[in-house]
């Protein structure tokens, strides 16, 4: 049972937490529900679930607001759920923490294969992998998923990290737009562009001594980005 991983699915239409209670069960995830960002708090504190699937729009505490709790503790991945497709609303929602968005409707498939992305992603056994990377100001140790620069530790979100590593192990390269969302985001997010934009943006922030002035993360117009470790 221990290789079972543990879903929290988080919604106040119980039609929605339904089916995808079913749903995640015939794969064989554990699931456990709740109707508001309040309840799932508490759901979350006394389970430690490994992902967590969040609605927006909910009583007594949002999404949104949840996600930043969440934050506060833990970096296991979360996914938002929301009617809501504009670029304004994810923005808010990755600002906050979140690895990644599903608007509604959406099909299971394609729910599913963003859950398991989100897990392959998570450092249980990464045993195969270097654990320690240092170039130039960098340190990033892979089994703690703590970032230096310059000394100085810098606090990033799972995806944040995720993103982070595979341009530094391209450090010098011309990384395409599709090659970074398939990396990170898995091969069905190759068009949704402003996850890349939102994160990079929030990377830059973190790392860069002027994120208007990058040195480390540099565009590539129309291209993608490049990531060097020392100043051109």
């Amino acid at each position: 049972m221990s290789d079972i991983k543990k879903i929290l699915v988080v919604d106040d239409e119980p039609q929605i937490t339904r089916v995808l209670r079913h749903s995640l069960m015939a794969h064989r995830f554990d699931v456990r529900t709740a109707a508001d960002g309040v309840s799932a708090l508490d759901t979350f504190r006394d389970w430690h679930p490994d992902l967590v699937i969040t609605d927006l729009q909910m009583p007594d505490m949002d999404g949104i607001e949840l996600c930043q709790e969440i934050r506060k503790v833990s970096q296991l991945p979360v996914i938002v759920l929301s009617v809501k497709g504009e670029e304004r609303t994810k923005v808010e929602a990755l600002d906050a923490g979140a690895d990644d968005y599903v608007t509604k409707p959406f099909g299971i498939d394609e729910l599913l294969a963003r859950v398991r992305a989100a897990l392959r992603r998570m450092p249980d056994n990464a045993a195969s992998v270097e654990t320690r990377l240092e170039d130039g100001e960098f340190a990033i140790d892979h089994d703690t998923r703590e970032v230096t620069v310059s000394g100085e530790l810098v606090h990033l979100t799972p995806k944040e990290f995720d993103l982070l590593v595979y341009l530094f192990n391209n450090r010098g390269k011309v990384v395409t737009h599709r090659a970074l969302l398939s990396a990170v985001w898995g091969g069905n997010s190759t068009e949704q562009t402003e996850y890349l934009r939102v994160f990079v943006g929030q990377l830059r922030k973190k790392i860069e001594k002027d994120p208007a002035k990058p040195q480390f993360i540099r565009t590539e117009p129309w291209v993608g980005y490049r990531f060097s470790t020392n100043s051109e």
